[in-house]
């Protein structure tokens, strides 16, 4: 029997049943009129409810984020860009304008998967120089090349930083651990009129507080048993024409709290042991993973200190919020890493799903420490990801599944949770103090709980 459906029709349902790449063919008015059938797992959306729907209305809802036939719709011509969508992909696309008589008639895209091929890393990395030079342009260049971001909100704290960087206004970052506050630290001092003076970064939750005095403030020779003949200089005197990075400050004891507001509204110190102030004039920056007003309303922080800290607070979101940036910290991780080892390892498509769908409750500080071990652990040039953790959501939902615990008190229940992040952490730091950041606590609380869990670092990343 022959067909009565034209060649040219075949020939097209061929092309959508078959193609590798997603393709999405709309009519002028942004009603989809033809979609191949690898739409569906993708964009999370039968090809049945794809088929007649507007794009505009899919953008709306989600599943089109953003929508590239939109895109070309407004603007008349050719478009690239990235999609983020909530299957939890990310995909590049690409979509072209069909004209009649002057008018837009269809618009055909196609995207990929970057799980697709191993070459969309090379591919991506080239299109997002593309996009970045773009929307420098139109932002009047308020990109900053150490904060690689496709996120609106971090575009912002980007043109933030370079507003306030010139000034001596005091910043406090906030965020959690591992979002890159000692990062946008730095590039506040890069940046600003104290470049050409040293970056002194305090960790406030690492300095005991019985050596804090001095080893912020200094001290003179015979200040106490043990000092250093000639004394030694203090963090606060070593910034001096500089930036004072003071990371963790809520970890701050109180009683040292007023001695570092006297510093700073003064701009002198006085070295442990010496009756002789020092003028000292450094820009201030500040950062903690902690609530602050929390501390200030059960008074173990000072309202005074808080306020001459907060002048300009720069929240800096956690990387669960601008999963479009995932990607981005997973190519410069893996070319940081090939340029330093000197190698040209890739992920595997399946390596690449696994990273894309993670929470990364330890943000970008997790992500880059798995993408070494990963690569440094790998026999091949093509990483698989054998061996990698599972988050801590995971691990938890597998151990119900398997098992589900007994009875428990509330006392119970919490060191249960305790004990499972403190493995889940040990899994991917190599110190206490690494646990610290990504638990969000302080260092002394995460040896007492490693000591009564019995864990070890050694002994959980030989198994």
């Amino acid at each position: 029997m022959v067909s009565n459906v034209p060649t040219a029709a075949l020939e097209l349902s061929a092309i959508l049943a078959h193609s590798r790449d997603h393709v999405v063919i709309a009519d002028g008015e942004g009603r989809v009129l033809k979609a191949s059938a690898s739409c569906a797992s993708v964009y999370g959306i039968t090809l049945q409810a794809l088929v007649g729907s507007s794009v505009f209305d899919l953008e709306r809802d989600g599943v089109l984020s953003p929508s590239i036939t939109v895109r070309v719709l407004q603007t008349g011509g050719e478009c690239q860009l990235m999609q983020q969508t909530r299957t939890g992909r990310s995909v590049m696309a690409e979509a072209y304008p069909v004209h009649e008589n002057g008018r837009i008639v269809r618009v055909v895209s196609f995207s990929k998967d970057m799980t697709d091929i191993r070459m969309l890393q090379l591919e991506y990395e080239l299109l997002h120089r593309q996009l970045a030079a773009q929307d420098a342009r139109a932002s009047h260049d308020t990109d900053i090349p150490e904060l690689p971001t496709c996120n609106a909100r971090m575009r912002e704290i980007a043109a933030l930083v370079r507003r306030v960087a010139p000034t001596d206004a005091s910043v406090l970052l906030l965020g959690e651990t591992g979002v890159g506050k000692t990062l946008v630290a730095s590039m506040l001092h890069r940046l600003g009129e104290h470049r050409h003076g040293v970056f002194v970064e305090a960790n406030c939750g690492a300095i005991p507080e019985s050596l804090f005095e001095s080893e912020m403030f200094g001290y003179v020779t015979g200040a106490f048993s043990g000092a250093a003949r000639g004394g030694k200089a203090g963090l606060a005197e070593r910034a001096d024409g500089g930036t004072l990075f003071l990371d963790e400050i809520a970890e701050l004891p109180l009683s040292l709290q007023s001695k570092l507001l006297r510093v700073i509204q003064d701009g002198r110190v006085t070295r442990l042991g010496s009756t002789e102030p020092r003028t000292v004039n450094f820009r201030l920056v500040a950062a903690t993973n902690q609530n602050l007003e929390e501390r200030l309303a059960d008074g173990r922080f000072r309202l005074d200190l808080y306020h001459r800290l907060n002048v300009v607070p720069i929240t800096i979101p956690p990387l669960r919020e601008r999963r479009e940036d995932i990607p981005l910290f997973i190519q410069r991780s893996l070319a940081t890493l090939n340029q330093r080892y000197e190698k040209q390892k890739v992920l595997t498509p399946e390596c690449w799903t696994d990273l894309l769908n993670r929470d990364w409750p330890g943000n970008v500080r997790e992500l880059e420490n798995l993408i070494e071990r990963l690569y440094v652990t790998s026999a091949h040039d093509a990483i698989q990801g054998d061996g990698m953790p599972e988050s801590v959501a995971q691990m938890s939902t597998h151990a119900e599944a398997m098992d589900p615990p007994p009875r428990q008190t509330l006392r119970e229940a919490v060191e249960r949770a305790e004990k499972i992040s403190l493995e889940q952490a040990l899994r991917v730091c190599q110190s206490t103090y690494e646990i610290a950041e990504y638990l969000g606590t302080s260092q002394p609380t995460i040896f007492r709980k490693l000591r009564k869990y019995g864990l070890h670092i050694a002994a959980v990343r030989c198994t």
